[in-house]
């Protein structure tokens, strides 16, 4: 259902019970799954591709082009799995050449003023508080939360089921399972209340957290503790998750409180 005062380009594809509210605009080359509602005065730009059930409100700027200098007009994305909210005033980009597209997987909650830059890539089941910015390339896997007013430097990776205090600036890449804050960013422990509301058993949690022990309190640098860990803790997927995020990371993870050496 659209009003009379939205306007949507005829090769628009929109689904069936997509509702768009007065004043909003659906550009050319979008796609809107069924179920999906509209807010007023959003813009849902060419490149839009928008899952089923979701919700995009007022003010919310979808698949706008790249605030990137390299940008010259490559015909790229800006994705949204289903069942995911938008809130007032985000801004989501849509992707460059580096990437193609900037993506928000299923069942996140996008929350106001918040800003997706290009080729972001946002797993399911995350959450990205208000005022929170993204620079281009970031990368937020399955349930993590990153709190309002954080800011994340281009091409880091956080992991999942990690948590970003509010005003935490990201340089680093945050490992899964973590909380990362003070100033500058650093590891503050597991993310253990986190991980009991997603039902982790109490011994995984305690596996996680003697898996943290080593890597940010025994006093070796990093590539040692992860040797330590291979070499003495117990394999589960856990454990060979937070080894592959380490030896996978680019930029480096972040510190430990009383670390500063590593």
């Amino acid at each position: 259902m659209s009003t009379p005062l939205s306007y949507i380009h005829p090769e628009a594809r929109i689904g069936e019970n997509v509702t768009i509210e007065p004043f909003a605009y659906i550009g050319k080359d979008v796609v809107i799954g069924e179920g999906t509602w509209i807010g007023p005065h959003a813009l849902v730009m060419d490149g839009a591709r928008i899952g089923k059930n979701c919700r995009i409100f007022p003010g919310a700027v979808i698949s706008g082009i790249p605030q990137d200098l390299k940008f010259v007009g490559e015909e790229t994305t800006a994705e949204i799995g289903d069942n995911t909210t938008v809130r007032e005033y985000v801004t989501m980009n849509r992707g460059t050449k580096a990437k193609g597209t900037t993506r928000v997987g299923a069942n996140c909650l996008i929350q106001s003023y918040a800003h997706l830059a290009h080729d972001c890539i946002i797993a399911n089941n995350v959450i990205i508080g208000s005022h929170a910015g993204l620079a281009g390339e970031v990368e937020v896997d399955d349930y993590a939360i990153v709190s309002p007013y954080a800011v994340v430097h281009q091409f880091v990776r956080i992991g999942s089921h990690s948590f970003i205090q509010a005003t935490g600036k990201v340089s680093k890449d945050v490992p899964p399972y973590i909380m990362a804050g003070r100033e500058p960013l650093t590891y503050t422990g597991i993310n253990s209340i986190g991980l009991r509301r997603k039902d982790f058993a109490n011994e995984t949690i305690y596996q996680i957290q003697e898996v943290y022990r080593i890597i940010y309190q025994r006093g070796l640098n990093i590539s040692d503790a992860v040797e330590f860990v291979e070499a003495n803790l117990t394999a589960s997927d856990e454990r060979d998750k937070i080894i592959l995020f380490i030896k996978n990371s680019k930029r480096g993870i972040i510190k430990g409180y009383f670390d500063d050496e590593k």
